[in-house]
């Protein structure tokens, strides 16, 4: 039997310690180290699904990686066309890191009700557009099929717009496209809303209305091969930048490669920031912690100083005392971990299942606060705050190596 463990047991068991003088500062010390677990579970999570969020959302309306001709300036009006007779079209064959390619097109335009208008960007996609995002985000209706043999005049809009413009699934949509030529009168095309969505976006639901892509290939005189761009999702969000420098060095010198990390630099670099207070959180949550232990550990030792001279005096040497309170201290911290993860992890399937507390698009880009819950960084945060605890516990159990018996035993 491990001998200072179960003089650590008989210690914790004991009636006088849980109403000894000690008994208040151990139980702030409890509570220190469960209301930090839940502050560093709550910043990561809400952290970590709030970045996951913006991008899949930024990727949604982009791709990961934009392939286009050199000649253009990467604005939201498809300009100079990219052939799609490309070797690496359908099938990517650069880089393994690429799940899916799809060909798009975008083109300035103006909706026109009878009492309002809005300039919007309509984005040309194919039978090959990855729909897995806006699935998610349909609110009303249906997604649009291109798939049939002529142009559909399907659209998809956003709720944003259809609230302004006061529209409805099935309504149909007079939309202007203009001339680079300003002498000449616009075009117009009627559509009809086959679904609504919400992305949460709102930077980019007032913007973009999907519809077919050949409507941008006919209003742009290009041939049925030209489009706009190529847009690439990545196997891992975190790779794409190497992964767009493999993409550059294998399209050829006639095509240009724009990661979204540097198209929307300045949302990206916010995301960024996220990192930083994340640690600074977690460094704050485990300093307090480890004071109030330390505290704690203090205020123990002198309570039970005429046991630690009975110890020693019986032959224990100063590391076996040590442990004793040690053990202790880290049943505490097992403790305050028990009760930070059991209140952190329910608060935070909370919000998961039932959004209790909404955000504003307008700050966040999204309305609800987003948690990403993954037991490796649950696991990785309970067993690094006890590691820590311990050894920041061991510097003031050193003390107990200057105590000598003789005192600490005739010591009230």
């Amino acid at each position: 039997m491990n001998f200072e463990l179960f003089i650590a047991r008989r210690v914790v068991a004991s009636k006088d310690y849980k109403s000894s003088i000690s008994a208040p500062i151990i139980k702030i010390a409890i509570v220190a180290i469960a209301l930090g677990m839940v502050m560093m579970l709550i910043s990561i999570a809400t952290g970590v699904g709030l970045q996951k969020k913006i991008r899949e959302k930024v990727s949604a309306f982009n791709g990961d990686i934009i392939i286009t001709n050199f000649d253009t300036n990467f604005s939201d009006d498809s300009q100079i066309p990219v052939s799609k007779t490309q070797e690496f079209y359908p099938d990517f064959n650069i880089s393994d890191r690429v799940t899916h390619i799809q060909a798009t097109a975008t083109k300035g335009a103006v909706i026109r009700t009878e009492t309002d208008f809005e300039g919007i960007i309509v984005k040309g996609v194919g039978e090959d557009y990855n729909w897995q995002y806006f699935g998610d985000f349909l609110t009303e209706g249906a997604l649009p099929d291109f798939t049939t043999e002529n142009e559909s005049n399907e659209i998809l809009l956003s709720e944003f717009l259809a609230n302004r413009l006061q529209l409805n699934v099935g309504d149909k949509v007079l939309t202007y496209f203009f001339d680079e030529q300003s002498s000449k009168p616009p075009r117009t095309r009627a559509f009809t809303i086959s679904g609504l969505y919400n992305s949460g976006f709102q930077e980019f639901d007032a913007q973009f209305m999907l519809a077919d892509i050949r409507h941008i290939q006919r209003l742009n005189k290009w041939e049925k091969d030209e489009i706009g761009a190529f847009e690439l999702f990545v196997d891992d969000f975190d790779e794409v930048q190497s992964i767009g420098n493999t993409v550059y060095d294998g399209v050829g010198s006639t095509l240009d490669t724009q990661t979204i990390r540097e198209k929307f630099y300045s949302i990206f670099e916010w995301l960024d920031l996220f990192d930083f207070n994340i640690v600074l959180i977690i460094t704050l949550m485990i300093v307090v912690a480890g004071f109030n232990m330390i505290t704690a550990l203090l205020v123990l030792i002198l309570e039970r100083t005429q046991m630690i001279g009975v110890l020693k005096a019986l032959g224990s040497d100063n590391w076996s005392v040590r442990k004793i309170f040690i053990y202790n201290a880290m049943y505490l911290v097992g403790v305050g971990l028990f009760w930070g993860n059991l209140i952190g992890i329910g608060l935070l399937l909370l919000q998961h299942n039932f959004n209790l507390f909404p955000l504003n698009p307008d700050t966040y880009y999204v309305d609800q606060a987003p948690v990403y819950l993954a037991w490796d960084y649950i696991l990785a945060l309970n067993v690094g705050t006890f590691v820590l605890c311990f050894l920041i516990l061991l510097i003031p159990s050193y003390i107990i190596s200057k105590i000598s018996p003789v005192r600490a035993i005739r010591f009230e």
